[in-house]
């Protein structure tokens, strides 16, 4: 026998509730003539089409009748118990949308977002999503004030099991470097150096850390783009240094080589904030490539250059 489409081969004297529950799964009945009839094979065939997900979800809500909503889980059950395992496989993985209002959220409330988001497949192996630290505030309901905040990359093994950023070599290398920028409150008439405990704050561009420490995907950084942006809006830096790829690209919107981008000042890409951004190389890039502290000094110089200009313009006015 021939069909235009696929359907379930009944019998004629199917019920209005068997109707119902077939209907329900999206599943066409082909109900023979009496002449297929008197050809047909004693033997019941079964060709149910494939059931599509987009298909049995949206029958599913439109039809609020329970009881018909259970006749057909039983039927996907017993007709094909595969393709309801990879359905539930599919569509509940364990993932939930990320939370809404996120532009919207005090500093406490943005933190709990960041700890309890399982918006991407990374929360899946993460230990603890990473935040960020910086300087301390006696008002927990507020972001820290602070003139320089440090986007650094993923978050790698250390971070990961700390849930700190720029922890171990990588770490001890970021504090030389902002404790040799002499921009920092006065001490004795002199200014003093940077630390991520006082002027500074330092975030990484995802929260969470890519399995292995591969290059995060397109779609992994752009799920935690309203975390980061969020954070830059209630901090309210002055000046951000973008510490690699992946931070450069968020922050700037640039997907140049970091060699091509430095030396000069790019403005942020933000709906509601403006700062400088100076972009630099990673602290992990340079512990492998020792040669290229020197231009990563010269990113810095450049940065506390652009820092006292606009404390200068900012004072006169």
């Amino acid at each position: 026998m021939s069909h235009t489409d696929a359907g379930l081969s009944v019998d004629a004297a199917l019920d209005e509730r068997q109707r119902s529950m077939l209907e329900a799964m999206g599943i066409k009945l082909w109900i023979p003539n009496a002449n297929e009839q008197a050809n047909a094979t004693p033997v019941l065939q079964a060709t149910a089409a494939p059931i599509q997900k987009s298909d049995f979800t949206t029958d599913l809500h439109r039809n609020q009748s329970a009881h018909h909503t259970n006749y057909a889980q039983d039927a996907i059950e017993n007709i094909a118990p595969s393709t309801l395992s990879t359905k539930v496989t599919a569509t509940s993985n364990g993932l939930f949308p990320r939370p809404a209002g996120i532009e919207k959220m005090d500093w406490p409330t943005l933190q709990r977002a960041v700890s309890n988001c399982q918006a991407c497949g990374l929360c899946q192996l993460r230990k603890n999503a990473v935040f960020g630290i910086g300087p301390m505030t006696p008002d927990v309901a507020h972001a820290p004030q602070t003139d320089w905040l440090i986007v650094g990359e993923p978050p790698g093994e250390d971070e990961d099991r700390l849930g700190e950023p720029f922890v171990g070599d990588v770490g001890k290398l970021l504090d030389n470097m902002l404790a040799a920028m002499k921009v920092g409150s006065m001490l004795d008439g002199k200014p003093t150096g940077l630390s991520r405990h006082k002027g500074a704050y330092a975030v990484n561009v995802l929260k969470c850390r890519p399995p292995a420490n591969r290059n995060p995907s397109p779609e992994e950084v752009a799920m935690c783009e309203p975390y980061l942006a969020r954070q830059i809006e209630l901090l309210r830096p002055k000046i951000i240094l973008a510490m690699g790829k992946f931070a450069i690209q968020s922050l700037i919107g640039s997907n140049e080589p970091v060699g091509k981008l430095r030396g000069r000042v790019h403005a942020l890409k933000h709906a509601n904030f403006a700062a400088p951004v100076i972009v630099t190389y990673h602290p992990a890039y340079l512990l492998r490539n020792l040669p290229d502290k020197a231009k990563a000094w010269a990113d810095l110089l450049l940065a506390m250059q652009t820092y006292s200009e606009l404390s200068a313009s900012n004072s006169q006015h």
